[in-house]
């Protein structure tokens, strides 16, 4: 039988220590509201620290100037962040698009962008999902064409999230086929200045920022192979979906112990609110609910290197993401109308809650569909 161990190493341990310090120092629901009014969804200064205490860099492999963090401290890291409700958009930015590009660049990429992603000096974004793509289909209808020795880029990408304010792109456009073919696309470096690009900000439901990138003409870089970009992009997002899963988990979390101290001091006819037994009933419910969730993850977490692990993540993020809007819901009633509101944290939790679960597509569904994982 495998033994299993959940003891963190000595990085684990440091790099939980500093997420949770993160949190604590920076961030109430005031402040969360301010970052999430900045052009970019988040506060610059909140980025570049993360950068300082080694954070971004962590996921790297040590060759890339990171840590080289396996899934357990992938974990433990989006864990403390959601318990936190931080807003920086690490999953898309560093754990979706770095390690897309560490994965894909050239040598004379990485030598001009690597460093300064690892440290948090620049910030990718992916530009991948179109209007066409469905449950984690294939869908490129952005054209590559060779102009003149060079390629460039025409078409949209609406859904490119924590895209404003972004140095580059990574956009994946058609050389050859039709849009819903699994072949003949590939990804592409694009300046996020350079001619040609428009980008318009929109929100999600949870507040944070997205953009609507459109491309005409424009310049580009390509990044890595036609044969590479599936299997890249698999494998980055399915660390990502485990990072999703952990940020809920942290997220469930705080909702629950911030409505058991509400249920412990809030009154009705002379007795706490916890003191009623159909209440309890409830609640208790709800921490079986927790506690499945966390043993999911944990599942996710050994799995790493064998065969089961995309198994493992996408069953996890299945299971979260529905049980943990059911426990947002509750966790709302328990405090009527002021559970939806933007004065208590539970209000952001639930919409974090919301994108968690419908981001990059239905938890039941995945990337995998069409890779030999």
């Amino acid at each position: 039988m495998k033994t299993v161990n959940f003891d963190l190493t000595q990085d684990q341990e440091m790099l939980k220590s500093l997420a949770e310090r993160f949190v604590t120092d920076r961030y109430d629901v005031a402040r969360r509201r301010e970052y999430l009014d900045e052009p970019q969804g988040f506060d610059a200064r909140g980025w570049q620290l993360l950068g300082e205490i080694g954070i971004i860099a962590a996921p790297f492999s040590a060759d890339e100037g990171g840590l080289g963090l396996d899934a357990m401290g992938i974990a433990v890291i989006h864990e403390a962040l959601g318990h936190g409700l931080a807003v920086e958009p690490l999953i898309e930015s560093v754990l979706t698009a770095g390690r897309l590009f560490a994965a894909l660049a050239s040598p004379q990429q990485r030598n001009r962008w690597l460093d300064s992603v690892v440290s948090g000096q620049a910030r990718l974004s992916l530009a991948h999902a179109e209007r066409g793509s469905r449950n984690g289909s294939v869908y490129v209808a952005t054209s590559a064409q060779e102009r003149a020795g060079q390629t460039v880029l025409s078409g949209q990408k609406p859904f490119a999230i924590s895209g404003y304010g972004a140095d580059a792109h990574i956009v994946s456009a058609r050389h050859d086929g039709a849009p819903a073919d699994s072949t003949g696309w590939a990804f592409y470096l694009v300046m996020a200045d350079a001619a040609g690009v428009e980008a318009t900000p929109w929100r999600l439901a949870d507040g944070s920022r997205a953009a609507l990138l459109k491309f005409d003409e424009v310049a580009a870089e390509p990044l890595g192979s036609a044969q590479q970009a599936p299997l890249a992009l698999a494998n980055a997002e399915r660390l990502a979906s485990l990072a999703r899963s952990a940020e809920a988990l942290g997220i469930m979390e705080r909702m629950f112990s911030d409505t058991l101290d509400y249920l412990r001091t809030r009154e009705q006819f002379g007795q706490p609110l916890g003191k009623f037994q159909a209440i309890q009933h409830r609640m208790a419910a709800q921490y079986a609910v927790l506690t499945q969730a966390r043993a999911l993850v944990e599942l996710a977490v050994v799995k790493q290197g064998e065969a089961g692990f995309a198994r493992a993540v996408h069953g996890a993020r299945a299971f979260v993401a529905g049980h943990s809007l059911e426990l947002g819901h509750e966790m709302i009633q328990f405090h009527g109308g002021m559970g939806v509101t933007d004065e208590l944290a539970l209000g952001f939790a639930h919409k974090r809650l919301l994108v968690l679960s419908r981001w990059p597509d239905d938890a039941g569904n995945t990337l995998d569909s069409y890779i030999d994982s």
